[in-house]
C-alpha cells in the first residue's frame, strides 16, 4: 500500500494551505469521503476506517471485525459514535506532509494516530448473520 503522493496531497484541496492546523468538519469530509484510511500508533498498525458519504464510517481493528458509526463535529473536534458502542470519541485531525494525524481528546487521551496509507477500496465487512 503506497501512502498518498505528496504532490497530489498538497495540490488536491485548498484546506492544505495551513498545514498542521486543526481541520474543520468540511475539510475533514473533503479529505476522507470515499476513502479507506489505515491508521498507526507509534509505527504499529492500529486499525482501518472507511469513510462513506453522509458522514458514515466503518471501523476495523482486525480484518472482518467491523463497527458501523457516524462522525460529527462538536466544539472544533471530529467525534465518532459507533452502533452498540460506548460514548463517542472525539479527535483533532491535522493535515501534515505525510497525511493526517488524529489526536484523541478527553479522558482517554492523549493518544496520537498517524495516517499510514489509504485506498479507494472499501473494507471487507460481512453483514450480521452471514452464513447462518
Amino acid at each position: 500500500m503506497k501512502p498518498w503522493p505528496i504532490l497530489v496531497f498538497l495540490s488536491s484541496a485548498a484546506w492544505c494551505q495551513d498545514l498542521d492546523s486543526a481541520l474543520t468538519a468540511e475539510q475533514f469530509d473533503a479529505y476522507v469521503t470515499g476513502k479507506t484510511l489505515f491508521w498507526s500508533f507509534e509505527g504499529q498498525a492500529w486499525g482501518t476506517e472507511e469513510y462513506l458519504p453522509g458522514r458514515l464510517v466503518q471501523w476495523a481493528s482486525q480484518p472482518g471485525e467491523c463497527q458501523i458509526g457516524r462522525w460529527y463535529e462538536e466544539a472544533g473536534q471530529i467525534c465518532f459514535r459507533y452502533d452498540g458502542g460506548e460514548a463517542p470519541s472525539c479527535w483533532i485531525f491535522r493535515a501534515t506532509i505525510t497525511g493526517l494525524t488524529a489526536d484523541l481528546q478527553g479522558p482517554k487521551g492523549p493518544f496520537l494516530l498517524q495516517e499510514a496509507g489509504q485506498t479507494n477500496d472499501g473494507l471487507d465487512c460481512p453483514g450480521p448473520d452471514v452464513g447462518v
